[in-house]
């Protein structure tokens, strides 16, 4: 089961990507709205079931020619970086995790090796070397620039843009090589609109717009690297050996790892090659409006076609490292040898080393998008009370990928719709409003292909009846308004399950064929089912209620609240009740389930001029919104623990920790848990059910979602003559998470880094401490340590200053002397401070502290404008 929760993003009404958003110059957007309430998002087919962010690009205005620059400079670095234990630390506790838990274990690090290490007598033969500070550095510095031009006169109106960013990877990369694999990335982007009045009545819009990207890199990206450094052991070897009166004579790098080859160097990784790659998006509009007033007053009609290419395509060049180990030390001279482990192939787990660089092609995409749409609008004032408005819109959308895969994912991908709108409008005072939405999806059965989705809603001016005069000066503006309405989704299931009705049958499974003959020299591929054709899946509706109120509080305070409610029905899951002795190859499904959700938005901006000089500006917002199952399809447990129906589409299943054991023997006299070996220090989880052993019927729901349930911002922004200066703080509670001891655990395959906090707050034998934050160390992954469980869920809330700005604007003559209409320049921050009792690392991060930090960015700009 797939519930989806992304919206559908348009820009200039064209179906966007988040790396689209992502690439979209601020200085281009002209409007920015979300819509999430059945009858705004009608209009947008099945693809606004989850709400629709809709964004408009600038367009030229009539006059002469603007010029507008802006150029920034930025200091990007770590919001806080994980500690980890020191190298003495990680090779005691090593050894402490091999005997806690087999005394006869032996010892991964001697007694020589520690204290040889901890004197720092040889950093080659007992090293200690720290990756993160040898690879990365403390900040790096990013540039962006945009340019712009628009203007035009009576005609033609134009608006055109270009922009161009650098974004600095943070690695340290050495000169020994030729190439430099530090991450850089180059984003383009080039906008035009043109409008166009081919006639009194006749408007032409033209718009082009592209985005394009250049990576170089690491071989498998700058997370990558970091990851690395994360999972490799800082005292095997160094990163790297200088030559030796034995090796003067050798002209590769000789870099450092164990007898076997088979350790992380991440060194090794960045400097032994780079990735170069690039992507691209472009569109490509064409729009005509057409005032039709000699039929009606008030009647136009509207075309759009647009047609979008996407690719991506990337290659990487690399060597295979020479990898050497130090031996023959000499504790009187301090003299060592070094020899390869990896000359020829078979040598040791390492493939054999070369010296020069091979070639790979990495993956490649193509796609071709063409949108059409044609619309006839209808506004009229009638008597000067009665306002009639509507709006018809056909649309028709067809997809191809290049190298999709698989045949049905080679087929064109189509969606066709109708939709449409009814206004009236009394006095300005009384509103109502029809829409609907009739929408074809290729995905259904033909009884099932389209569907008619309706919605309606009221509004009420309450500020523009005349018993309202009195208290206009107060209160300018209330309105209520009121809508419900269906739509449809047809984003169900897994993507690759694109034609519910057909089945999926693979002539050539693997692992199903036999092989016939006396010889057995006769082979025949078996058939295998993916999918069962079901004529019965349709589409997932919601039915959603919203009630909206506006007010404006003397002109200066404005407030909006929305209250809604979805119901949604038809969600497809798998089906919980077929016996495995149907002998079914793959799962069943139907439109069963069932679901809610409800909350309240509120948003309020406060806007004031003080003095002459002195204005102030104050913005809030909060949203608090909450989701249960109400039809779930599964097993009827007896558990009621296990059951989803009344719980959130968010909430996370887990076992109940009590503490750790206290020793070996309180293992023994509790409840028998699953999950592989297990003893004093380890996790004790809670018998729910009472049967003497800890087994899945014993998970529970804990924890909050893990998407929150309350986000919040709020801000305010100051100003005097020439100076400004603004600060947004953002908030989110009523969220879960939990640190994921998998990819925290320390020691595995005798390499993944040891987190300090796990070395300063673990369960031992000298310290049997029952709540420590990390149980009885172990130098491999313990199942039972790992579960999902209370003893790793942390409260995700947080309050973020999320940004800060000081700008300061050039007074008038100066501008005029320097020809210019605008000059202001600006120091501002992003991701400044965080304030959450989470702390070991970035709380947004989540359950994983060793992936790749958050940034804090610190931009220097400028903008210029000139007629």
């Amino acid at each position: 089961m797939r519930i989806p929760q992304i919206p559908l993003i348009l820009i200039d009404n064209i179906e966007s990507s988040s790396t689209d958003l992502a690439r979209l110059q601020v200085d281009d957007i002209a409007s920015f709205s979300i819509m999430k309430d059945a009858t705004a998002t009608a209009l947008y087919g099945s693809k606004g079931a989850n709400g629709v962010i809709l964004i408009t690009t600038k367009q030229g205005q009539e006059g002469s020619v603007t010029l507008s620059f802006r150029a920034e400079n930025s200091l990007s670095q770590s919001t806080r970086n994980v500690e980890m234990a020191d190298p003495i630390t990680y090779m005691e506790l090593a050894n402490e995790a091999i005997l806690t838990r087999n005394p006869l274990g032996g010892l991964l690090y001697s007694k020589d090796k520690i204290e040889n290490t901890r004197k720092g007598t040889d950093p080659v033969v007992f090293p200690s070397t720290d990756w993160q500070k040898m690879l990365l550095k403390n900040s790096t510095n990013n540039q962006r620039f945009n340019l712009s031009l628009s203007g035009g006169g009576k005609v033609a109106r134009y608006y055109v843009s270009g922009s161009m960013n650098i974004d600095n990877g943070i690695m340290k990369v050495d000169k020994k090589n030729n190439f430099n694999s530090n991450s850089k990335l180059k984003s383009y982007s080039i906008r035009s609109n043109i409008n166009i009045n081919l006639t009194p009545t006749t408007e032409m819009i033209a718009r082009l717009s592209g985005s394009f990207d250049d990576y170089n890199g690491p071989l498998k990206g700058g997370a990558d690297i970091y990851a690395q450094i994360m999972q490799s052991n800082s005292v095997l070897f160094p990163a790297y050996y200088h030559p030796t009166d034995e090796t003067r004579y050798v002209k590769h790098i000789m870099f450092g790892n164990a007898a076997e080859g088979k350790y992380n160097n991440p060194y090794a990784d960045l400097m032994k090659g780079y990735q170069e790659s690039s992507r691209y998006n472009i569109n490509a509009q064409i729009g005509l409006n057409q005032k039709l007033h000699f039929i009606t007053q008030g009647l136009s009609a509207r075309g759009m076609i647009n047609v979008q290419r996407n690719g991506a395509f990337g290659v990487s060049r690399a060597y295979n490292p020479f990898y050497y180990i130090a031996y023959n030390y000499d504790y009187a001279t301090k003299g060592y040898s070094i020899r390869p482990i990896n000359l020829e192939d078979g040598q040791s787990d390492a493939p054999a080393g070369t010296e020069y660089l091979d070639y790979k092609e990495g993956a490649k995409s193509l796609s071709a998008d063409f949108y059409s749409e044609l619309a006839v609008d209808y506004s009229r004032m009638f008597d000067k009370v009665h306002s009639l408005g509507g709006t018809l819109v056909g649309i028709a959308k067809s997809s191809l990928t290049g190298n999709a895969g698989t045949l049905q994912g080679s087929l064109p991908f189509r969606n066709v719709g109708v939709s449409g709108r009814a206004t009236y409008v009394y006095d300005g005072r009384y509103a109502l409003e029809f829409n609907f939405g009739y929408n074809g999806s290729e995905r259904f059965h033909k009884s099932h292909r389209f569907g008619f989705f309706p919605s309606a809603g009221v509004g009420y001016t309450v500020s523009e009846e005349k018993f309202w005069e009195p208290y206009k000066s107060w209160i300018s503006r209330l309105k209520f308004m009121a809508t419900y309405g269906l739509v449809g989704n047809d984003a169900i299931g897994d993507p690759t399950d694109r034609f519910f009705y057909l089945s999926n049958v693979d002539m050539k499974a693997g692992g199903l064929g036999m092989t016939f003959g006396t010889l057995k020299n006769y082979s025949l591929s078996g058939i295998g089912v993916s999918r069962y054709a079901n004529n019965d899946i349709t589409w997932e509706k919601a039915a959603k209620t919203n009630l909206r109120m506006e007010m404006s509080v003397m002109g200066k305070l404005n407030i909006e609240m929305d209250v809604y409610r979805e119901h949604r029905s038809n969600i497809l899951m798998d089906r919980a009740s077929i016996p495995t002795t149907m002998g079914l190859s793959a799962m069943s499904r139907a439109n069963v389930g069932k679901a809610h959700s409800q909350g309240i938005d509120f948003a309020m901006d406060f806007n004031h001029q003080i003095t002459r000089k002195w204005w102030a500006k104050g913005m809030a917002n909060f949203t608090y919104a909450t989701s249960a199952f109400d039809v779930y399809e599964e097993p009827q447990y007896k558990e009621s623990n296990k059951l989803h129906v009344g719980r959130s589409l968010g909430q996370q299943w887990g076992y109940i920790a009590e503490r750790l054991f206290v020793d070996d023997l309180d293992a023994r006299n509790s409840p028998r848990q699953n999950f592989g070996p297990y003893g004093g220090g380890d996790i004790k989880y809670r018998d729910l059910n009472g049967d003497g052993q800890i087994t899945e019927l014993d998970q529970a729901p804990i924890g909050f979602p893990t998407t929150p349930e309350i986000v919040y911002g709020f801000g305010v922004s100051s100003g005097f003559g020439r100076f400004d200066v603004s600060v947004f703080f953002q908030g989110l509670a009523r969220e879960s998470f939990w640190i994921d001891a998998d990819k925290t655990s320390p020691f595995i395959d005798e390499q993944r880094q040891l987190l300090k906090v796990w070395a300063d707050n673990h369960w031992s034998e000298d310290n049997q401490n029952i709540y420590a934050l990390w149980p009885r160390l172990s130098i491999g992954k313990n199942d039972n340590n790992i579960q999902t469980s209370t003893w790793f869920m942390r409260n995700g809330a947080l309050l973020r200053i999320k940004s800060a700005e000081v700008g300061f604007t050039l007074p008038a003559y100066l501008m005029k002397r320097l020809r210019l209409t605008n000059a202001r320049f600006y120091l501002n921050g992003n991701n400044l401070f965080t304030f959450s009792k989470f702390n070991l690392w970035d709380v947004e991060m989540g359950g994983n502290g060793l992936g790749y930090p958050i940034q804090r960015v610190f931009n220097a700009g400028v903008m210029l404008s000139l007629k």
